[in-house]
């Protein structure tokens, strides 16, 4: 028997649970006994950024300390750790002089909030470069080192330097990447065999400060060169500890530096997953074939441009390519956090089609709330047959089910730049009905999340204002305000032995439910 004492906490004129027979119907069945296994920090394990010198901001500092609490983020990866404006690299009369200080400024506040720095070595110094070729706004050197001794002293030297200041203990913890897609001529001015051999004195540097260390690559671009790199390791004895390379949800190009490329959501299911379990294969097939495979970025567009990472869209997105990753990938690191992101320049307008999780003025996208409803997930998966559904419990015996429908209906003759920016409401609905079963007896309190078509849904309400070029600080709070990720309906029941919990729930195209159902007592009436 179930006894309802029942408050509803409306969200943007929408109540949670809403039965429409007209409406097709969907049946999710979770057996709060039947353990699949851990539920695993696929999802959370790394989160990117832009480049390091934008992690010296305060804002940037605040939105992490934000993405850790609410996201559950262990690592952060970035670029240009060895940019001129992290001024790390000099010479005087031919000799090096390294400085430290804005990398610990840096690696410090890491420390503090207890993100790890997933460590991508990367550009070159300007000092110690063969050549003048840069990328982005902030013109990261992208040519090789014109002295392979003197850079090989140069990663020693800050390893050593992080081991004396954090403790091997720690460092050793950490992972060392080696460059940024190298398979695209805008960040490597040579080829896989110069690359290779980067890639070598690199990791023999790391490694000779501990044999602990971690070291991997080769970064790339759409999942270039994995069989070529295995194998140019096992010949020339070369450590690797996992493997590391990008994808993202576009199936034209890999860069955009000035965010100016027109890009179409792919429409094959299969976009993002399908890299990640060829990349899986490959190493399979290689000579090291337990390797961790690590996605050091991924996300629906590759443009720092592009509206969808902004739009609802994106939160069932990601639900669905993390979901179809578990299992194959050891880690996906959403590219990015923030929209503090500079490659193209300091962006114009609060809502551009930024990367980020969260826009600049901090004001958090529904590819935020997927993070955040992953990470309120338990750590022990549930068995459910519906596809796109996890399930999980906690210690306390909690159940939380988190369950989505994603639906690419972008329409054929358009891209994202022009789709992306309407005001585009979901076409089709069903009654999902969530069905629990062999919950203990006792007092459950219900919580329902929901994001979706104007529900946590900040660029609608960013529309609506007429999409201004700068948003006032009313303007900001009120979209915080509105889009604040809190319930949409709680309730408070009880279960008696042996009955089941079901409640119905009206899902829209492109809509996420995250339901939380924790155990307040074992009393029952």
């Amino acid at each position: 028997m179930l006894i309802a004492s029942v408050v509803c906490l409306v969200a943007l004129g929408t109540l949670a649970c809403v039965t429409n027979e007209a409406n097709p119907t969907r049946t999710i069945s979770v057996d709060a006994k039947a353990v699949v296994g851990p539920l695993g920090n696929l999802h959370n394990h790394c989160v990117g950024a832009g480049r390091a010198n934008e992690g010296l901001r305060a804002d940037w500092q605040s939105q992490l300390r934000r993405a850790k609490q609410a996201c559950g983020f262990e690592y952060v990866r970035m670029h240009g750790l060895l940019c001129d404006d992290m001024g790390v690299y000099r010479e005087e009369r031919g000799k090096p002089v390294y400085n430290w200080q804005y990398i610990d400024a840096l690696y410090d506040f890491l420390v503090e909030v207890k993100v790890r720095p997933f460590v991508e070595f990367g550009f070159m110094p300007g000092a110690l470069a063969s050549g003048d070729k840069t990328i982005f706004w902030w013109r990261g050197n992208v040519t090789p080192p014109k002295d392979y001794q003197k850079w090989s002293e140069l990663i020693g030297s800050l390893v050593r330097h992080w081991v004396q200041r954090y403790g091997i203990a720690e460092v050793q913890k950490w992972y060392f990447e080696v460059w940024n897609e190298p398979n695209l001529d805008g960040f490597w001015a040579a080829d896989q065999k110069e690359y290779f051999r980067l890639y070598s004195v690199t990791a023999n540097a790391v490694k000779g400060v501990s044999p602990k260390l971690r070291v991997g690559g080769p970064a790339t671009a759409g999942n270039a060169w994995i069989p070529e790199f295995l194998r140019y390791c096992q010949e020339s004895r070369s450590p690797v500890d996992f493997v590391s390379t990008h994808t993202y949800g576009v199936d034209v190009g890999f860069l955009d530096e000035y965010g100016g490329r027109g890009t179409v959501l792919s429409r094959n299911p299969d976009s993002v997953v399908g890299d990640v379990r060829t990349a899986r294969e490959q190493i399979a097939a290689s000579a090291t074939p337990k390797l961790p495979l690590c996605y050091t970025e991924w996300s629906s567009s590759y443009t720092p441009a592009d509206p969808v990472h902004d739009s609802y869209v994106s939160a069932p997105y990601i639900l669905e390519k993390l979901k179809g990753s578990m299992g194959k990938a050891d880690s996906m690191s959403y590219w990015t956090f923030t929209d503090i992101f500079e490659e193209a320049g300091p962006r114009f307008t609060p809502f551009h089609g930024g990367f980020g999780l969260i826009n600049t003025q901090g004001i958090e996208k529904p590819a935020f709330r997927a993070y955040e409803f992953l990470n309120r997930l338990g750590p022990t998966r549930l068995a459910c047959a519906d596809d796109r559904t996890l399930a999980a419990t906690n210690r306390q015996g909690g159940v939380q089910a988190l369950f989505w429908n994603f639906t690419n209906d972008i329409p054929k003759d358009t891209n994202n730049q022009t789709y992306y920016i309407g005001d585009n409401k979901p076409r089709n609905k069903e009654t999902a009905t969530l069905s629990v079963t062999n919950l203990a007896p006792g007092r459950y309190r219900i919580d329902v999340y929901r994001v979706g078509y104007r529900i946590n849904d900040p660029f609608a309400l960013y529309y609506d204002m007429g999409r201004p070029d700068q948003l006032t600080r009313e303007q900001v709070a009120r979209i915080k305000k509105l889009c604040d990720g809190r319930p949409v309906h709680t309730e408070t029941i009880s279960v008696a032995k042996g009955k089941p919990l079901s409640r119905p729930y009206e899902v829209r195209d492109n809509d996420v439910y995250l339901v939380t159902i924790e155990r307040l007592s074992a009393r029952t009436k």
